[in-house]
């Protein structure tokens, strides 16, 4: 576990209202899953957020499970919170629910 990454890790999800560490980007999604998890954020109507590819950072790829005990890709953040991936963005999403806590954040 390295510590710069982790504060690096968090850095980034304190100081941004959604990020979404994925596999790929929003554009080009490099596993169905993130792939997924884009989608449903457009589904909600987000325009910005910040996207981390995390093939792109090897130290951020190594360490974001360790962040939140969290151990796959994608990891959706809001508000600084860990929401979790797809599936769970998906049920979310489905609920109403998601889409509450995504205004809330980026309202602040």
């Amino acid at each position: 576990m390295n510590q710069n990454a982790l504060d690096k890790i968090k850095q980034t999800v304190t100081s941004n209202p959604v990020v979404l560490y994925m596999k790929g980007t929003p554009q080009f999604p490099q596993c169905g899953f993130s792939g997924r998890a884009a989608q449903v954020l457009k589904a909600c109507g987000v325009e910005k957020y910040v996207a981390v590819n995390v093939f792109s950072d090897q130290e951020v790829y190594d360490n974001l499970p360790f962040y939140a005990d969290f151990p796959t890709f994608p990891q959706l953040y809001v508000g600084g919170e860990l929401i979790g991936g797809s599936d769970i963005m998906l049920a979310m999403y489905e609920q109403g629910e998601l889409q509450k806590l995504i205004a809330k954040a980026v309202s602040h």
